[in-house]
């Protein structure tokens, strides 16, 4: 088992299908990175952090850095996705945007990773 499966393990039992379904997203979108926990949170790096995802109590945190949160908040806005400078929030009582999240990791990447 990894580190991040365990975490995901450890996790509320009524969060852990929406974790399941990050974390395979973003195995499947970054397979060149490598995964590891990284500030108590599943981390995807290559060359430095990428992007993490975080269980909160109300909500699933991804944290890109502040650039492609940058890049992507017009969109969060028309979507009414809470967001701040280094977080994106989804409510796990709400269906995930799998589409706009797909967007957030495909940016969070070019952005982020170093060769």
């Amino acid at each position: 088992m990894t580190e991040i499966e365990n975490y995901i393990k450890t996790a509320d039992r009524q969060n852990q299908d929406c974790l399941k379904t990050i974390y395979q997203l973003m195995k499947d979108l970054l397979p060149d990175c490598q995964e590891k926990i990284s500030y108590g949170m599943p981390t995807f790096w290559k060359g430095r952090n990428i992007i993490h995802f975080a269980a909160q109590k109300k909500h699933l945190g991804i944290y890109p850095g502040s650039g492609p949160i940058v890049e992507m908040s017009e969109l969060f806005d028309q979507a009414g996705i809470t967001y701040s400078k280094g977080t994106v929030q989804f409510p796990y009582n709400q269906e995930l945007p799998l589409d706009l999240i797909t967007e957030l990791i495909k940016v969070a990447y070019k952005v982020n990773h170093k060769d």
